[in-house]
């Protein structure tokens, strides 16, 4: 032990002399931290513990810590390279400035990954040794596959980053190297998931847990919906924290030039994370179905187990989400002349918004005592309870997505006037195609509690695909009837109340407070098996833990995630500042 400490010391002196003191800090607390942890493995069981907090709890805080910073560096990239393209197209220098500022935040938030993945993968080797032997046992060739694949993401990132300037004048080359980068984050996420999904829908194994086929533990039941699912979470996630930089940026400006850049920023993560957010419902169903296909115990422990009253809380934070989204476009109407006339549909919208987001929160059994289920008659509420079922809660999320899609539409013709001679018929079609989805949604919404359990599942791709095919009629409608649309007035960015702000950093807190929420969700559902039915936890911290625990230990993880991502954030300004 004393020749560890040694050598690590030995290694920090030899580097502080070339780091920033701010590296070399992180680099001191990493060292502590490694210290105090093979502090606690000088014994050799089956399982180790980590002081203080416990074993799994520490596995729990920095493997959501990695993925929510791996989050951040797969999504941000993907809209950083639309946004250039975009600039390239329309030879506009503020799209190139957004882009770069975009990418500037993936520097040290890449260091940060790759640091909390370092701690994550000592602290499985070291606190679960038998777990990681099984699983290396399993996936090694994809570990080769995963370091070959994070080499080709940092070099990619630099390269992208460092020849920003030096070829201006060679755009479609820089983009080519954005593309690449872009390319590595997704396999990445994607090996990555082939280890999720395995933990909770083995396959490619035989019944004593011996590989059989390598491919069929990589593409077992979950791993093409996950893949999905965790895509489009993270361009969502990466929008919303793009969004609150802005916000933090916009209210710390001095001069209306920097307000006006940052409100426009600001926008434009909302768009984005707003844009991701309306089809993730969708691919969360997907999921679920393929969980409930691969093993109905799953299912009900996540959905009508002990974790069904954590979807309270998911409703809760996705309502919050879309209410808070539509309410940024609705303050941002009162920067564009012409907004006004619109103005008067947001009363309607938010009573729909807030209706739905009443039923979808509303729970299917209740909690309460002997006397109170005996006053009432059941466990279920007579009046209430016929909104706890998935045919009221998927009717209320798909209006809810239908509602914030006519928001969107309203900000997007807030300023033109439309010269097409067939305006008003157009419009009367968008309108007719918008009431058409919803009818379907509420037809098989109400449809479905006169039908069984099996039946009704299905009912929810006929209102998905209602939903989007209205959308993509009225987005091809609209761009037709704007199309040579003249303005009534540009929009005046920089003139928007401190709320607005405030509201893109709620956003981004309740992103990742939600993505925190589904996480253990989505570990929870395996109970005490650390590989579903194959590897059991026998560790005397493999139970349950209780609601208002899990609950805490997500907001602290969320605490500490803001903290860091502040850490950036003043990072990113001071350098700017230099």
């Amino acid at each position: 032990m004393e020749n560890i400490e040694y050598r690590i010391s030995n290694i920090e002196s030899r580097i502080a002399s070339r780091l920033p003191a701010s590296r070399f800090l992180l680099l001191a607390l990493f060292s502590l931290f490694m210290l105090f942890a093979l502090s606690a493995f000088a014994q050799e069981p089956a399982y180790r513990h980590f002081p203080l907090i416990g074993s799994r709890n520490a596995i729990w805080i920095i493997s959501q810590l990695h993925l929510m910073f791996a989050a951040f560096i797969l999504g941000v990239p993907i809209f950083a390279v639309i946004v250039e393209y975009i600039g390239v197209r329309t030879k506009d220098p503020k799209f190139d400035r957004l882009a770069k500022e975009f990418t500037k935040l993936l520097l040290i938030a890449f260091s940060t990954t790759a640091t909390f993945g370092a701690i994550m993968l000592f602290l499985l080797i070291g606190l679960y040794p038998n777990f990681f032997n099984y699983m290396s046992s399993i996936f090694f060739p994809t570990f080769v596959i995963y370091s070959l694949l994070f080499f080709g993401e940092g070099f990619s990132l630099y390269l992208y980053w460092y020849s920003w300037d030096k070829l201006m004048n060679k755009k479609w080359l820089h983009i080519t190297f954005g593309i690449m980068l872009n390319v590595f984050g997704t396999l990445l996420m994607i090996i990555a998931n082939t280890w999720v999904t395995f933990m909770m829908s083995p396959g490619g194994i035989d019944e004593q847990g011996a590989l059989i086929s390598l491919w069929g533990a990589i593409n077992n039941f979950t791993w093409i919906p996950i893949n999905i699912h965790r895509f489009i979470a993270n361009i969502c996630f990466g929008g919303f924290i793009v969004g609150a930089y802005a916000a933090y940026r916009f209210l710390s400006s001095k001069t209306d030039e920097e307000r006006a850049h940052y409100d426009w920023m600001g926008y434009v993560g909302n768009f984005i994370g707003t844009a991701a957010l309306i089809p993730l419902p969708f691919a969360g169903y997907w999921l679920g179905k393929e969980i409930y296909e691969y093993s109905e115990p799953l299912m009900i422990r996540m959905m009508g187990g002990e974790l069904s009253w954590l979807f309270i809380i998911q409703a809760i934070l996705i309502g919050v989400l879309f209410i808070g989204a539509n309410y940024y476009l609705w303050i941002a109407l009162s920067r564009i002349k012409g907004g006004e006339r619109f103005r008067k549909y947001v009363k309607y919208m938010l009573f729909l918004l807030v209706i739905c987001f009443a039923i979808w929160m509303t729970p299917h059994s209740l909690v309460a005592s002997l006397e109170e289920a005996r006053k009432i008659g059941a466990t279920h509420h007579p009046l209430l309870g016929v909104f706890g079922v998935m045919s009221a809660k998927n009717t209320a999320v798909n209006l809810i997505i239908l509602t914030t899609f006519f928001s969107f539409m309203l900000y997007q013709r807030a300023n033109k006037i439309e010269t097409v001679t067939w305006a008003k018929k157009g419009k009367i079609a968008q309108i007719i195609i918008l009431g058409s989805a919803a009818g379907v949604v509420i037809f098989y919404g109400i449809y479905g509690y006169y039908v069984p359990a099996a039946v009704r599942i299905g009912f929810s791709v006929y209102q998905v695909s209602a939903v989007l095919a209205a959308m993509i009629l009225v987005t091809i409608l609209s761009s037709l009837i704007l199309r040579g649309a003249t303005s009534m007035g540009t929009i005046e960015w920089g003139k928007m109340p401190a709320r607005s702000q405030y509201t893109l950093i709620v956003l981004a807190l309740t992103i990742v407070t939600l993505m925190g929420l589904m996480g253990y969700i989505r570990s929870a559902t395996r109970a005490d098996w650390h590989v579903y039915r194959v590897l059991r936890d026998t560790s005397p911290e493999a139970f349950t833990p209780t609601i208002a625990y899990a609950t805490q230990m997500i907001s602290i993880i969320t605490f500490i995630f803001f903290a860091f991502i502040c850490f950036i954030f003043w990072l990113g300004h001071m350098g700017e500042k230099q």
